[in-house]
């Protein structure tokens, strides 16, 4: 089985890419041991080898799950997304919100408007706003960027 070395470039390449295995020790999988290019610092190589596995190898999704370090709910989820994106699909996508879930059009309304008002309004003061108005806490580093995609629209 491969381990990390400091002359190693590879894990520094995997956690670049978001692919790091954060959990290498917990790859079980025969493949892994015997052969050095199979990798368990490789997430994405774990996941391919595991959907691979599970559709020539006669055990239960429970078995082959654990052989690679997942639940059988995390097999589930990696197979559809495998089925739906192909490799990509095994890519890790970043967690967290993917766009501005407080900021709707009303609340961005409400500011833009206010800022043509009185141009000299600032961040702090349109959070207290925001606050006041929609009962919302927003931290000021959101409203500037929501803010500046505004602007980047109206421009283009």
């Amino acid at each position: 089985m491969n381990t990390t070395t400091s002359s190693d470039p590879k894990p520094d390449a995997l956690r670049r890419q978001g692919t790091l295995n954060p959990r290498p020790q917990a790859v079980k999988a025969a493949l892994f041991g015997e052969h050095e290019f199979f990798d368990p610092r490789d997430l994405l190589q774990v996941k391919y080898e595991m959907l691979r596995q599970a559709g020539q190898v006669k055990a239960s999704v429970t078995q082959t799950a654990a052989s690679f370090g997942f639940s059988r709910v995390a097999f589930y989820q990696i197979r559809r997304q495998f089925e739906q994106n192909g490799l990509a699909g095994l890519l890790p996508r970043p967690r967290g919100p993917r766009s501005p879930h407080k900021l709707t059009g009303e609340i961005m309304q409400h500011l833009e408007q206010a800022l043509v008002k009185d141009p000299t309004l600032r961040t702090p003061t349109l959070v207290e706003m925001v606050h006041a108005q929609f009962g919302i806490s927003v931290h000021r580093r959101s409203i500037e960027r929501a803010l500046a995609r505004s602007q980047k629209k109206r421009r283009s």
